[in-house]
């Protein structure tokens, strides 16, 4: 199903806990954030202005996903994030979660899995992947072999992910390529201790 920017916000303003929103924009309460979200929904409403299908369903052409894990401490909590871009650098999706107490290693590849998800889950049938972590990118490349208990479950299940798509590919990136992942892998961590 294809949701309009207006559905997802009232869907938000209905049903979504805004506590933590209210909490970090000082001085918005919770009545009123509810009530500027159905402001938007209803102005969106007016101006028929619904999401692109392309970019929801994702209509076989190919998404960049740029994913990255971050962890305070290795272990220590930890987060994944990930990007999506269309093939003009447009922002498709941002995503993060928080994981726990986790690797570096681990939270690499469960940004990956993040986003790979996502792209799935939006119709995408290619998909290239950019990550700054090398460990990462070469494991799934076969040019490292992947020794960590923990990390052949993640492995395996990355590629079949990757597999599930009609073509893919997997390119290692400067961090400074990656920054908004990275962000995304942080604020997950922030959100959580905060």
């Amino acid at each position: 199903m294809v949701y309009t920017p207006a559905q997802l916000l009232l869907a938000i303003a209905e049903h979504e806990t805004l506590e933590r929103t209210c909490a970090a924009l000082r001085g918005l309460t919770l009545e009123a954030a509810r009530k500027l979200l159905r402001g938007a929904a209803r102005q969106l409403q007016q101006e028929k202005l619904p999401l692109p299908e392309a970019k929801v369903r994702g209509a076989g052409r190919a998404i960049r996903v740029h994913s990255d894990g971050a962890a305070r401490g290795n272990p220590g909590p930890a987060g994944a994030g990930a990007v999506l871009t269309d093939s003009a650098g447009n922002v498709i999706a941002r995503l993060g979660r928080y994981l726990g107490r986790q690797t570096n290693n681990v939270a690499e590849y469960e940004g990956l899995l993040l986003g790979l998800n996502h792209a799935r889950e939006l119709g995408y049938r290619e998909v290239e992947v950019r990550a700054d972590s090398q460990l990462l990118i070469r494991q799934l490349k076969g040019e490292y072999a992947v020794r960590h208990a923990g990390l052949k479950p993640l492995h395996a299940e990355a590629l079949r992910v990757l597999r599930s798509f009609d073509r893919f590919d997997l390119q290692h990136v400067p961090r400074e390529e990656n920054a908004l992942a990275d962000e995304m892998s942080n604020r997950a961590i922030d959100e959580e201790m905060a």
